[in-house]
């Protein structure tokens, strides 16, 4: 049960791909996913978890870190990775991330995440750090990137996208039932060949936990949230319904 890194050697992750959720769309910023997420990167520490917000998608969107850090301050010991050199955070050299319990990765645009990660090495040290027990999570654009391709609206329009790091194999699809067009661009592209099967379709407020390569469990915060794996044939759903992990939908 392991992936591909960004060099090609195989290495042990534990990642969980959000559809959509999380704090990222938690008016209140909480989320049970989000609480699930500091219970396990904290499983074996005596002291609150590390935990690395990374908001490459949106540009280091100030509000976005911002809202990151009110939602899990009090619980976490937070972090900010930041490429774009911008204030009040400045530069970040990535090399920190090694030390994280979780790194979470926000959503907004899939390809230009792959090519800043790619130029400041970030891809090469999230392996390294998925390698030696970090947890890497994500959130749409944020799920995407573990995929070896996706569907995406990076250049406006959804397109399938035929990048990713290649940690998960196959290709993924946030907000599966949350936007329209979603689920059935997705399922032609992966019938066509368009993207490489089989295929992940995750809706808003789930989130599929994978250990290596394998999908071992399905999270929902929404009762109508679920995971769905897209192959030739159609779709079919990760989980049986008795084996959802529901959290606390209140």
């Amino acid at each position: 049960m392991s992936s591909a890194d960004a060099g090609g050697t195989a290495v042990h992750t534990t990642i969980v791909a959000l559809g959509g959720g999380g704090f990222s769309m938690s008016e209140t910023g909480e989320s049970a996913i989000d609480d699930w997420l500091l219970e396990r990167a904290g499983a074996d520490s005596p002291n609150r978890p590390r935990v690395c917000f990374v908001p490459t998608t949106s540009g280091d969107s100030r509000e976005y870190c911002d809202r990151f850090e009110a939602a899990f301050a009090g619980r976490a010991d937070t972090h900010v990775l930041s490429l774009f050199g911008q204030g009040p955070r400045g530069y970040s050299d990535p090399t920190p991330l090694l030390d994280m319990g979780l790194t979470y990765v926000g959503g907004g645009s899939t390809a230009n995440l792959l090519s800043l990660w790619r130029r400041h090495g970030v891809d090469e040290i999230m392996a390294r750090a998925a390698a030696e027990g970090t947890i890497l999570a994500g959130i749409s654009a944020g799920a995407n990137c573990w995929f070896e391709a996706s569907s995406t609206d990076s250049f406006g329009p959804l397109v399938p996208l035929d990048d990713g790091l290649g940690f998960i194999p196959g290709s993924a699809c946030p907000h599966y039932h949350g936007e329209p067009g979603r689920a059935e661009s997705f399922r032609d592209w992966i019938s066509t060949g368009q993207l490489p099967g089989p295929g992940m379709g995750i809706d808003d407020h789930a989130a599929v936990v994978f250990e290596g390569a394998v999908a071992v469990s399905v999270l929902v915060e929404a009762p109508e949230a679920r995971a769905y794996v897209v192959d030739q044939t159609g779709e079919t759903p990760v989980v049986d319904e008795p084996e959802l992990r529901r959290l606390d939908l209140a």
